[in-house]
């Protein structure tokens, strides 16, 4: 049976046409599938499984269809929705995955990661995560009123884009040599991850054997999605939103 992966669709209310296009692809693409895995920036934002938008409702609601359905239901954390808990997971009938995450695809272990923590190179980012996931932090934020949350989070935002717009391209692409030694470190030959928006399968080394890394697309102006089989190499699709 076919497994799929999708990242970085980034849900937001400003942009329906993604939401859209994710829905009908649900219907489409993922009911009575063996599993969909959905590694990381899911939503543009999330402060809190508490929020509960229209939009959080529409695709939670969504998404336990297709685990009615009989699809194995997998989310990650990105580094826009790492505050994504147990209670939303449970309302969408999936799994909550550590990041990274090794599982057997067909016979083929299978490293697992958002990606944003290989992009090693970008020394401030790496700082700012290790902040943002320290679980004492994010008690404490969760305590905040929604309020509170909210302007923090557009804030957060802003700041993103302002320093993003000043970096060079290969600081926010991964390190090589961290692909390859998280690679290693989990005994693996091939390893799947978003975060980039850079979609391509990229052959390589690790353990003295040849590997593949494959990076998943962002929904902007296309949906793409990674199909896993059992007798076929796995394939990138992309379609228009």
């Amino acid at each position: 049976m076919t497994i799929r992966f999708i990242s970085d669709l980034h849900l937001e209310e400003s942009r329906p046409d993604i939401t859209d296009a994710f829905l009908a692809f649900l219907k489409d693409k993922a009911m009575g599938i063996e599993a969909l895995y959905i590694l990381g920036d899911f939503f543009e934002a999330w402060i809190g499984d508490d929020e509960q938008t229209p939009l959080q409702n529409r695709v939670a609601d969504a998404l336990r269809e297709v685990s009615d359905s009989g699809t194995a239901l997998y989310l990650m954390h990105g580094n826009r929705d790492f505050l994504i808990g147990e209670d939303f997971c449970n309302r969408c009938g999936a799994e909550l995955l550590p990041d990274p995450t090794v599982v057997d695809l067909h016979g083929t272990p299978t490293l697992l990661m958002h990606g944003d923590s290989l992009c090693t190179a970008d020394v401030e980012y790496q700082k700012f995560r290790a902040n943002m996931r320290n679980e004492q932090w994010q008690q404490m934020f969760l305590q905040r009123p929604l309020a509170d949350r909210q302007m923090v989070a557009r804030q957060l935002r802003e700041i993103s884009m302002a320093k993003n717009q000043g970096k060079a391209e290969t600081i926010m692409d991964v390190t090589p040599e961290e692909v390859v030694r998280e690679m290693e470190h989990h005994r693996v030959q091939r390893l799947i991850h978003g975060h980039t928006h850079r979609p391509a399968i990229h052959p390589l080394t690790a353990s003295g054997q040849p590997a593949w890394r494959i990076v998943l697309g962002d929904w902007d102006t296309h949906a793409w999605w990674l199909d896993v089989t059992g007798d076929q190499e796995p394939a990138l699709h992309k379609r228009p939103l």
